[in-house]
């Protein structure tokens, strides 16, 4: 590579560091983890077990996203020690400088991400809905689409996905399905997937080969941890009991195990029926019903529009995100304008690019 192509990458890697040691305050997390390392030291600080397992692991978060931080940091130096060289005149390893930047690359990313996740619930886990929008058998069938291009997504990250509820479509795809997906900065990563997603292809089940247009509903809401309370009274709950019909064990269909709760003052509904038993579906529907209502007060503390009526239209105009297969492929976020002509591998889960942008973009308009 030419030593004026070597500057150009470096002067972009400069850009990027610069905006990671804006957004990271490293000052800020050093003092933040000496006042953690004290709290450690008090005579009393294992008298609440719970609490002080928080504490450390928070300190530890702390010190690996500062670890990472030095590491990008002297990679960084190293290259721009390599490129003043060269412009010296000196000979450098090209090989090994490209590596660098490549490695920094990743790097810089990586953490950009961490430290855009910095909203109370962004470490819980995700559990996400999908609803198909009106069409039919086209809708249902885009709605497990959804459903599998998150799983992939999931097996990329190595989260754990458990099914809560499924329906199956009447002809093919889903009804309606929900799952939890666990795993560090679950529901941050994937917070940006809630809203309508459309979908434009040559339609399988059209025996005239035409061009149809569907959409479909994803809902992203944290899985609240034990120790964040949430009070729900008894008298707001109606709870109803059902055969199941999901893709549960077996016997999973020979008793009324299945929850349905209906939270009165809100309206909020929801189900599970993927255990054996109707107490552990019931648990189960209180995490995520509890998980709504947290999130639901939170926008309203924040002022925000409640994302869950924004995206109930699942039509035309409300999409966040549209996945077009013909005539031509293309996926576009319309929030971020971020896009990619591999739609296929879209829909095997590789969503970063999307999720990047989308948080970038939020930590910009703030």
């Amino acid at each position: 590579m030419l030593l004026d192509d070597l500057k150009k990458e470096f002067y972009d890697l400069e850009k990027e560091f610069a905006k990671l040691e804006e957004n990271f305050n490293l000052e800020a997390k050093q003092d933040k983890q000496k006042q953690l390392e004290k709290l450690t030291l008090l005579p009393d600080f294992w008298s609440d077990q719970q609490k002080a397992q928080t504490v450390i692991q928070e300190n530890n978060e702390l010190s690996s996203l500062i670890d990472t931080f030095n590491h990008i940091k002297d990679i960084f130096e190293t290259i721009e020690l390599s490129i003043t060289l060269a412009e010296d005149g000196e000979t450098i390893n090209e090989t090994e400088t490209l590596r660098l930047i490549s490695e920094f690359n990743k790097l810089n990313k990586e953490l950009t991400l961490k430290v855009l996740l910095n909203e109370e619930y962004d470490k819980f886990n995700a559990i996400v809905e999908f609803h198909p929008g009106a069409g039919g058998t086209e809708s249902q069938d885009w709605a497990q689409m959804l459903f599998r291009m998150y799983l992939r997504y999931a097996d990329i990250r190595n989260y754990k996905v458990k099914v809560l509820d499924y329906l199956d479509g009447d002809e093919a795809g889903l009804k309606s399905a929900t799952i939890l997906i666990s795993g560090a900065y679950a529901y941050g990563y994937l917070k940006s997937e809630s809203g309508v997603h459309r979908l434009v292809r040559i339609s399988p089940f059209d025996s005239s080969s035409r061009r149809h247009t569907s959409f479909a509903s994803v809902t992203v809401i944290p899985e609240i941890a034990e120790e964040i309370e949430i009070n729900i009274d008894e008298e707001d709950l109606r709870v109803d009991t059902f055969r199941s019909s999901g893709k549960g064990g077996q016997g999973v269909n020979t008793t009324d195990s299945a929850v349905r709760i209906t939270h009165l003052p809100t309206g909020i509904v929801v189900s599970c029926q993927n255990e054996r038993s109707q107490i552990q579906n019931r648990e189960i529907a209180m995490r995520v019903l509890k998980g709504k209502l947290y999130k639901l007060e939170r926008e309203k503390q924040q002022n925000q529009l409640d994302a869950f009526n924004d995206y109930k239209a699942n039509a035309f105009g409300s999409q966040i995100r549209s996945y077009v297969f013909h005539p031509y492929t293309m996926v576009k976020d319309h929030r971020t304008n971020y896009e990619t002509g591999n739609g296929e591998k879209v829909l095997d889960g590789d969503l970063d690019g999307f999720i990047y942008a989308y948080l970038v973009a939020s930590k910009t308009n703030d």
